[in-house]
């Protein structure tokens, strides 16, 4: 069973930083597609950001020039560093994992039915 744990989301002011690291459980998934999604509450669930296995890196426009996404595949861990937060990025930040290795266009990965594994998600808190 594929495992994808979430850490670093906490509190943080706006105008503040703060890092999430995901987690994969199984080597293989060092060379998957890995995705940021996150759901607010009382919205529906939101592309964030993706590292796929060809390297390539796409971001939802809310966030471009502020998040940055990456990945340390001798750890098995995507990070999502995320700066210059405000309270509208608060929501239940999850990462995703598509193991596919399939060429496919930037929209296929906005989705979050192109991912086959996600993790529980970790809280951030944005105060004004």
């Amino acid at each position: 069973q594929v495992q994808l744990v979430e850490s670093g989301g906490g509190l943080v002011q706006a105008g503040g930083s703060l890092r999430l690291s995901c987690s994969a459980s199984e080597r293989a998934f060092s060379s998957s597609t890995m995705g940021w999604f996150r759901r607010a509450p009382g919205k529906e669930p939101e592309f964030v950001a993706t590292f796929t296995w060809t390297s390539n890196t796409y971001y939802a426009e809310s966030v471009k020039g502020r998040f940055a996404i990456s990945r340390d595949n001798a750890k098995n861990t995507v990070y999502l560093q995320m700066s210059n937060l405000k309270p509208e990025d608060t929501a239940v930040y999850s990462c995703a994992a598509d193991p596919t290795r399939s060429f496919q266009p930037a929209s296929y990965y906005f989705r979050e039915g192109s991912y086959d594994y996600w993790g529980q998600g970790t809280q951030v808190t944005v105060s004004s």
